[in-house]
């Protein structure tokens, strides 16, 4: 079961302040969101990297992780999906469980939780918080293909989760994390 930290952003909104840099509890927060899938159940973990790449390569400690770099990562989320799904391609894994960098609220505890839900290579589930989907969300390796072909823009896997609905196994999360973002500098005051 491989995990995928998409942390290409070049946090526009924040200013410019690309979100994998973002200190949380000492350290960027890219560190501590690999670690989440790592400590949920997923190896191989992956990271996508964009904005500032080379400075979150030096300042982050990312080597037990295989790391991306999405050249078009200011074309949005669905680039970096495609250049991970991409390089897992040959890992073997049976699942991915992908993740977003800016969602500390989200812990291993919740990676664990929608990794239960895998049930083969056809599987689809993911994290919903209050019968709402949202992340993390494990796509089986036969829909690899499929999902890289839709993910278009910002909005990722959106439109392939929208179109197989009827197969998405929801996993309620919300007693055990919370979806927040950190997109603006008002929601700052969320890392520690």
């Amino acid at each position: 079961m491989a995990g995928l930290l998409l942390a290409a952003g070049g946090g526009r909104r924040l200013g410019g302040r690309p979100k994998a840099l973002l200190d949380h509890r000492g350290r960027p927060l890219v560190e501590h969101a690999a670690r989440v899938l790592r400590d949920g159940g997923c190896d191989p973990v992956h990271i996508v990297l964009g904005a500032a790449a080379d400075s979150v390569r030096a300042r982050a400690e990312l080597s037990a992780y295989g790391t991306s770099e999405n050249p078009d990562w200011a074309q949005g989320m669905g680039s970096s999906l495609r250049v991970g799904l991409g390089a897992l391609a040959d890992s073997g894994a049976d699942a991915v469980v992908v993740s977003l960098v800016d969602q500390p609220g989200i812990g291993a505890a919740a990676v664990a939780r929608v990794l239960a839900a895998y049930e083969g290579r056809e599987s689809l589930a993911s994290a919903a918080y209050g019968g709402r989907r949202g992340h993390p969300v494990l796509f089986g390796a036969d829909r690899w293909s499929a999902v890289m072909a839709s993910a278009q823009g910002d909005r990722g896997a959106r439109a392939y989760l929208q179109e197989h609905a009827a197969a998405l196994t929801l996993v309620e999360c919300a007693d055990i994390a919370e979806p927040y973002d950190i997109d603006t500098p008002e929601d700052l005051h969320r890392l520690e």
